[in-house]
């Protein structure tokens, strides 16, 4: 399949050097007939199969997932992203995107399909031999074999390399006999074969793919959890248990290396399920704010309420600006790598390691602000459980813990970018040098005529604050080893470049939108860009102010970095009231997420 997307040449980080061009960015609005057929399909199959079968599903009835995952499997869905030659239909990363997307409507639902389809089949496909994925790939794709994903265990959580399951060789040379326990594991109760990661000789971190029929594997009782109560979520017990050694995923001692793709896969994958999620339960919250009616009025008549629906909205747009435009980023890198090049795909991927984290932790705090709202919308009876945003509140709270949690991936983001700094990857010293004189010289910008001139403005001077700050920061701490002495200004770093992702990607689907529709059919378009911009600029200013405050003891020293902060980003503000009574109204009057 050919996706709808632009050539693009950026590299992973590339937002933070400077301005791009909206030319070279995929949006959301610009999907092929193609990929709006697999959305519209997959949509259709949970309407009939998925959502009729919640109260079956929450209470796991015995072999209901089972049964829906192979109804997946029946429309290709388990095979999406496995190639044709293994029964699958090989899709694009924008369609495996969209799948995504829809599957995201029930939660439970969704982490069993993930488990099974992303990160339990994902390191077959990319790390198993021919004779692993021959044997394995075509009962994945039908459904045949429900995978699972054994990474976590009970002492080793986001320190996954302290895992303490081994795995000895046998005299013979013949297998591998595996040792060990694993926790939280989804589809655990159920599934028919684990990518588990053990260590052999207890050293050398590996991946094998374990049939759960094998003598010695065992799954514990269900885990009774907050949320995603529909999914199978167990404890899993390996004693004595021997593999074939051609069932190796990978090489021996090189498990971080499928352990660590496989997670930066699901993490882009997550951030799209979480704006999706955004919306379902958004959708729920709008149409019961339109029928129940408090002091005569009903509740879409207040401005309170009609400030949190304008709010979600924004919050969504934007998370779908960056789940599309990074989806295209990948997407170009990915049809740059030869066919059957599965090595130059892995790192096609990797390139976008920086957005991909930035995609996990903006997406799902995003999720629960909207779940939060819509509880609040809905007063009483969102903390019932006969309404479906009660279950959506619950099950939100987990992606801030899965897929490596927030704090490990805002390590992540300013980690990679100081490393990539410091190889001459990512230009960014040379882009402080030249910012820094531009500093020096007072040339702080202005704001722009005509429609997001302002927003354009405010996220370029978002971008030149965070480097700026960023520098300074990096400079006093980065010879003390910042990622373990330094935590609190890392994160505070990462929220800065997570902001100014966001403010880029919303300008820029913005601008494109102008250039292909004009003002008078972009107008809610650019009431979203116009609050968040606003609202997201701010944040940065106080970031920066904060961090640089924390590394900068002398305050003689500390004003005059301040005052550049300050020139940047401290305009006088729009007002956000009216725009988001705009969103809100179009909402209102449609029903739901209104774009």
């Amino acid at each position: 399949m050919t996706p709808n997307t632009l050539d693009q040449s950026a590299c992973g980080g590339a937002f933070l050097l400077d301005e791009s061009s909206h030319e070279n960015i995929f949006t959301p609005d610009n999907l092929s007939e193609e990929h709006r057929m697999i959305r519209d399909m997959v949509a259709s199959f949970m309407n009939d199969k998925v959502m009729p079968n919640v109260v079956a599903i929450e209470k796991q009835e015995d072999g209901i997932m089972k049964k829906i995952l192979h109804q997946a499997a029946e429309l290709g869905l388990l095979g999406a992203e496995i190639p044709e030659k293994y029964g699958g239909m090989e899709l694009d990363i924008l369609s495996l995107m969209l799948i995504g997307e829809q599957v995201a409507r029930l939660a439970s639902f969704s982490v069993s399909f993930g488990a099974h389809s992303g990160i339990g089949t994902a390191p077959v496909l990319y790390f198993g031999s021919d004779k692993v994925k021959e044997k394995y790939l075509p009962k994945l794709v039908t459904g045949e074999l429900i995978s699972s994903y054994g990474l976590t265990e009970n002492h080793s959580g986001s320190d996954a390399l302290a895992a303490r399951t081994k795995a000895v060789l046998s005299e013979d040379g013949t297998h591998y006999i595996l040792n060990g326990s694993k926790m939280w594991i989804t589809n655990g109760g159920f599934a028919d074969l684990c990518m588990v990661f053990a260590k052999v000789d207890g050293e050398k971190f590996t991946c094998f793919a374990v049939e759960t029929n094998w003598e010695g594997f065992s799954a514990a009782a269900e885990e009774h959890k907050m949320g995603l109560k529909g999914s199978s979520t167990t404890a899993l017990n390996l004693d004595n248990v021997k593999v074939p050694v051609e069932n190796l995923v990978g090489e021996v001692g090189k498990g971080h290396k499928v352990a660590l793709n496989v997670l930066n896969l699901g993490r882009f994958k997550l951030g799209a399920w979480c704006t999706a999620a955004s919306k379902f339960a958004m959708n729920d919250a709008i149409q019961y704010a339109k029928e129940r009616t408090q002091f005569g009025k009903h509740l879409t008549e207040f401005g309170a309420i009609q400030q949190k629906i304008g709010q979600m909205v924004a919050e969504t747009w934007v998370g779908d600006a960056m789940n599309y435009r990074t989806a295209g980023m990948i997407d170009s890198s990915i049809k740059a790598v030869e066919a059957g090049d599965i090595e130059g795909k892995l790192k096609a991927v990797e390139e976008f390691v920086i957005e991909c984290s930035i995609l996990k932790v903006k997406c799902s705090e995003q999720l629960d602000f909207v779940v939060d709202e819509s509880v609040q919308i809905l007063g009483g009876y969102g903390y019932s459980a006969e309404y479906p945003v009660e279950r959506a509140y619950r099950d939100s709270r987990i992606n801030r813990i899965f897929e490596g949690t927030n704090e490990i991936n805002r390590l992540t983001i300013t980690g990679m970018l100081l490393k990539r700094a410091m190889t001459g990857r990512l230009a960014l010293m040379e882009r402080l040098m030249g910012l820094q004189q531009e500093m020096a010289e007072r040339n702080f910008g202005d704001i722009g005529e005509g429609p997001l001139g302002r927003e354009a403005y405010l996220a370029n001077a978002s971008r030149k604050a965070t480097l700026l700050a960023a520098g300074l920061a990096v400079n006093i701490i980065g010879a003390n080893k910042p990622e373990e002495n330094h935590q609190e200004q890392m994160m505070a770093i990462a929220d800065m470049v997570m902001e100014v992702y966001a403010q880029d990607s919303a300008v820029l689907r913005c601008q494109k939108l102008l250039a292909e529709r004009g003002e008078e059919k972009t107008a809610l378009e650019r009431d979203a860009v116009a609050v968040f911009v606003q609202q997201s600029s701010a944040r940065v200013r106080e970031h920066a102010r904060t961090l640089l405050a924390d590394v900068i003891e002398d305050e003689k020293e500390l004003k005059p970095n301040l005052m550049a902060v300050e020139a940047l980003l401290n305009k006088t503000p729009k007002g956000t009231c009216q725009p988001l009574r705009r969103l809100a109204a179009k909402a209102i009057e449609l029903g739901r997420y209104p774009f």
